[in-house]
């Protein structure tokens, strides 16, 4: 059983939701990335995924893209990346990371080569944004080949075809877009999202975390009734980009606590 599945099962016993909140490897400095992640496991995260810059997130919204501009200029690269994973594992044996980037870094390190090396840094999954299912048996028999979960995008727009395929794919999680378009952009339909959720779920048939769009307490409560995961990225840059290098960590630390404290005092979250 991976650490994922494991972390779901016992949350599931508790009767609470799994809380995956965004960073940016590098961002805003490489020396803050592993003391950013055991920040954020301190105030409740479940499962992190840690982005890998990449020069064109088409993606991202102008937030996270700024991030990954931040750790490009740093220096910040793949292999940085999963060193930083490694760091964390050296302290954390019990929190998921999950790798979240594109494919053109892991395409250039080579796709088995990668899934050996994030496998040796402690990585548990991986979502590789433009990876699109139809193409992608080869790279899901890798992850899982290195003991990796392949986690997948839906999205509103998702085809019957299209959730059949990852739902033969994917393991973890799979992680729904609440919101067409790029990371950040628009105003969340919690109502659509709800209606869409349980559907997606019975179909997949593993846990469902919903992203985009959540930035608040509030709002991660209402989505914690009925999705399995509530995943936060941008919110969480924003909060990094206002904070100075001295009080990063602690501003981090409160959104996500608050985060927290909004899904567990939802009805269904607990």
């Amino acid at each position: 059983m991976s650490k994922i599945q494991a972390t779901f099962e016992r949350l599931q016993a508790q009767g609470r939701k799994a809380l995956i909140p965004f960073i940016a490897a590098g961002d805003p400095d490489p020396a803050l990335t592993v003391p950013l992640m055991h920040a954020l496991v301190e105030a409740g995260a479940d499962i992190i995924e840690l982005g890998v810059p990449f020069s064109d997130p088409m993606a991202d919204g102008p937030t996270i893209q700024r991030a990954s501009e931040r750790a490009l200029k740093k220096g910040v690269s793949l292999r940085r990346t999963l060193e930083m994973a490694a760091n964390f594992r050296a302290d954390n044996n019990e929190t998921p990371v999950v790798l979240m980037g594109y494919a053109n870094p892991i395409e250039a390190m080579g796709v088995d080569a990668f899934a050996a090396a994030a496998f040796d840094a402690g990585v548990d999954g991986v979502l590789a944004v433009d990876y699109p299912p139809e193409e992608s048996a080869d790279f899901a028999r890798a992850m899982r080949a290195n003991a990796l979960d392949p986690i997948f995008l839906l999205a509103p727009t998702s085809t019957e075809a299209r959730v059949a395929l990852v739902a033969k794919l994917a393991s973890g999680y799979v992680y729904y877009v609440s919101l067409e378009g790029v990371t950040g952009s628009g105003d969340l339909d919690v109502a659509a999202v709800a209606r869409r959720v349980p559907e997606i779920h019975a179909a997949v048939g593993v846990p469902v975390g919903v992203g985009f769009g959540i930035r608040d307490a509030r709002t991660a409560g209402a989505i914690a009734r009925f999705a399995n995961a509530v995943i936060v990225g941008s919110r969480i840059i924003e909060e990094i980009e206002q904070s100075q290098p001295g009080e990063v960590c602690a501003r981090v630390k409160r959104l996500v606590a608050e985060l927290r404290r909004g899904m567990d005092e939802s009805g269904q979250s607990r």
